[in-house]
């Protein structure tokens, strides 16, 4: 009877341990690798290849099991895509898993990455399907913590060191202004007398006039008074230059009486031309005389004086016109007046521009706006120049050049697209329009803007590098980086691993600012040298606080964590 007993105990026992023998049981982790380890940020993507290996005797021939990847991070999670395995004797379509020799496996992981993954954890869960029977396994870890070091990159110009530094469309002032009044005297055929009906005429009434207005004018000046005398190209050389010479003179004579009676005196410049050939081409030139071509040819086959009159002469018929209707304008004497004009003082500018800005042409206003450095008076008086001249396309632009500036990308990218709307082909309002953008994220909106900006002043290729270092596309980057010295140029020489480049690009910025002193001390972590990362994250931390507390938490100084130096530095 006892053995009886004992029999049937042995057989349920038996029976118990082989059914449970069929549920699968927890993997060990040394079963599994992911690469990378630490997981690492590339292009805003975390990607990772996960190997697995399921022994030989472990795999129930009778077995569904789903294996899927989870990223724990601050109280979250999120899964990855699962795979699926099977048994030998699962009918199936998924990877089937021989239960005697085991058998190895990947899979493909990718999340988009977020700032709050930088302290995370990596899984793997197993749900377990067996008939009707659903159960789980214990999850492996299989990564810890990611490396976000690709997320350093400079998207704005809140950097001192950064390239992305909006274009301003310069004014036109001038403080000096320049004036011009001309005015002939005709005079007869071989005279040099002035004619009285020459002494009334509109223009010689408004030079004198002119100077006369300089004098009771307190930002105008006389800059020159040119006096030239002129006979025309027929006759002989010894009498035209008498004549010339003598235009010249009494001209000159007529002048100082004037001046001497409006009290001012006038610095002349005076020469005079014998034979006006230049005078009596360009009268050619805008006539309606008959072999006008021939008589210009004339004058591009001859340089000789003489012979270009007698071959014109020749020309009997045209001569008779050039005789009535362009040799009298060469017989004469001219005068150029030039007056300076100084224009409102900076004060001035200053004043009108706070107090009443329309009494400022574009160009004053414009102007008035370089007089600070105070961001927001910028503002306002670019503000301004919106109002006043709306159709001016600098207004808008300077505006939001100002904004950038100040940070307000979202009002930057409003004035750079009105700026757009008066001018879309200036390069230089699409580099503007793609830094704001790139400073927003949206990278394909800052490349279409970018692709706009050929010739531009901006730096495009610092744009287009950035834009691409984003993206994880390593060698476009480079390919627009060149030889630039920047923080970003620096950071994608680290991230290629060419460490050597990236010491020798950060000591090139020419403006270090606290992000060039942390992508050093990440090369001194990465070439095991304990010295640099300490003295580079000094600085760092002495310039912006913040540093400290991302180091913390930046798995590229891991293996200092636990270092006194390292805690006090970053605390």
């Amino acid at each position: 009877m006892r053995k009886q007993l004992f029999f049937a105990v042995s057989l349920v026992l038996g029976l118990f341990f082989s059914s449970c023998s069929k549920d699968l049981t927890a993997l060990d982790p040394s079963l599994f690798t992911c690469s990378p380890n630490p997981l690492e940020v590339k292009g805003g993507k975390v990607d990772a290849t996960i190997t697995g290996t399921f022994p030989v005797k472990y795999f129930n021939k009778k077995a569904v099991v789903t294996v899927t990847p989870v990223l724990k991070f601050a109280g979250k999670e999120i899964k990855g895509t699962p795979s699926v395995f099977q048994g030998e004797k699962v009918v199936g379509n998924d990877q089937a898993i021989p239960y005697k020799a085991g058998g190895t496996y990947t899979m493909k992981v990718s999340f988009d990455y977020t700032p709050e993954m930088i302290v995370s954890q990596l899984y793997l869960e197993f749900s377990i399907v067996t008939g009707k029977k659903t159960y789980q396994i214990p999850s492996v870890k299989v990564a810890d913590g990611i490396i976000a070091t690709s997320q350093l990159a400079s998207t704005s110009s809140s950097s001192k060191s950064s390239d992305f530094s909006p274009i301003f469309i310069a004014d036109k002032f001038q403080r000096v202004l320049q004036e011009m009044q001309e005015a002939d005297i005709l005079f007869l055929i071989q005279k040099s007398d002035i004619q009285k009906k020459e002494l009334k005429s509109e223009d010689l009434l408004s030079l004198t006039k002119k100077i006369q207005e300089v004098k009771a004018t307190q930002n105008k000046q006389v800059a020159g008074l040119e006096v030239s005398g002129y006979a025309s190209p027929d006759g002989g050389m010894d009498i035209n230059t008498n004549l010339a010479e003598k235009r010249q003179q009494v001209t000159v004579d007529y002048l100082n009486k004037e001046l001497k009676k409006l009290k001012t005196s006038v610095t002349m410049n005076t020469k005079f031309t014998a034979e006006d050939w230049v005078g009596f081409q360009n009268l050619m030139e805008n006539s309606n005389i008959q072999d006008k071509q021939v008589i210009l040819r004339v004058l591009s086959m001859y340089t000789d004086p003489e012979q270009r009159e007698r071959e014109i002469k020749n020309l009997s018929v045209a001569f008779k016109s050039i005789a009535e209707e362009i040799l009298p304008q060469l017989r004469r004497s001219k005068m150029k007046l030039t007056v300076d004009v100084t224009g409102k003082s900076d004060a001035e500018l200053t004043k009108l521009a706070k107090e009443d800005a329309s009494k400022l042409s574009v160009e004053e206003l414009l102007f008035a706006a370089t007089l600070t450095t105070d961001l927001t008076e910028k503002a306002s008086i670019f503000q301004k120049v919106t109002e006043i001249y709306p159709s001016d396309v600098r207004g808008f632009n300077n505006l939001g050049g100002v904004n950038y500036q100040q940070g307000n990308i979202d009002a930057a990218s409003r004035y750079f697209g009105k700026a757009l709307e008066i001018n879309p082909q200036s390069a230089d309002i699409n580099f503007n329009a793609g830094i704001a953008s790139l400073a927003k994220g949206n990278l394909d909106k800052s490349e279409v803007f970018f692709g706009k900006a050929a010739g531009t002043s901006g730096n495009l290729s610092q744009g287009l590098g950035t834009i691409y270092l984003i993206k994880g596309d390593y060698s476009k980057s480079k390919s627009y980086f060149g030889s630039i010295a920047t923080n970003n140029a620096g950071l994608l020489q680290i991230l290629n691993s060419d460490y050597s480049g990236a010491r020798k690009t950060l000591a090139a910025v020419a403006q270090p600012d606290a992000m060039t002193a942390y992508l050093n001390a990440i090369v001194g972590a990465r070439t095991n040298d304990r010295d640099v990362v300490y003295s580079s994250l000094k600085s760092a931390v002495k310039q912006d606080k913040s540093f400290g507390l991302k180091a913390q938490k930046d798995l590229e100084f891991s293996k200092f964590f636990a270092e006194p130096d390292f805690i006090s530095i970053v605390k």
